[in-house]
């Protein structure tokens, strides 16, 4: 078996290893966001110390309704997409409520000056993974209403259609139910296939 030798490099980062030879140990202390740390026990998530974005806090209620807002409206779509409409319409609308009032709410932790930023303005740097989850939110919930609204008025429009075929109790009636269809593209996507 060939020998297998130890990298002898300085930029070798492993936590576990001991120290060099000559320098004492030292007491553990949690790491930093990667600029080297100072140990003052604010890491990466600490809104305070400008070294990096915020984390998640689930007690800010704009953050909270941003992510519910993209949770919603991605929901909302797929039972539009899958057939649902009702579902999808209600998601759609709590997603836009909750995507509106994420993009012009009040955090929690804001200074009351007259002149400060509000929404997730007053967040900073921390505020682009929210505002993103608040737009993406919009948009999908606007796609899951659109979707839903097209097909209410689908079922109003061929109402005809859709009340013969739910009333056919034949293979044979219910393709009958084809001629109230026009001959056109959305015709011969809901026509009953033979």
């Amino acid at each position: 078996m060939p020998d297998r030798r130890q990298p002898d490099s300085p930029t070798d980062d492993n936590p576990f290893a001991a120290p060099p030879e000559g320098r004492p140990d030292q007491p553990w202390q949690p790491r930093s966001g990667g600029d080297g740390g100072n140990g003052d026990g604010n890491g990466p998530g600490d809104s305070g110390g400008q070294r990096g974005p915020a984390r998640w806090d689930p007690t800010d209620p704009v953050q909270r309704r941003a992510r519910y807002a993209l949770l919603a409206g991605m929901w909302g779509f797929f039972f539009g997409i899958f057939g649902i409409p009702s579902v999808g319409l209600l998601l759609g609308a709590l997603a836009l409520y909750w995507g509106i009032s994420a993009l012009r709410g009040k955090p929690a932790a804001t200074t009351g000056e007259p002149g400060a930023p509000t929404g997730l303005d007053a967040l900073g740097p921390a505020a682009r993974p929210q505002r993103t989850a608040a737009v993406s939110g919009l948009v999908t919930a606007s796609l899951a209403i659109l979707l839903a609204m097209s097909s209410y008025a689908l079922q109003l429009a061929y109402k005809d259609f859709y009340v013969c075929r739910d009333d056919a109790l034949t293979k044979s009636a219910e393709l009958r139910c084809n001629t109230l269809l026009p001959d056109n593209v959305i015709g011969k996507v809901l026509k009953v296939p033979q």
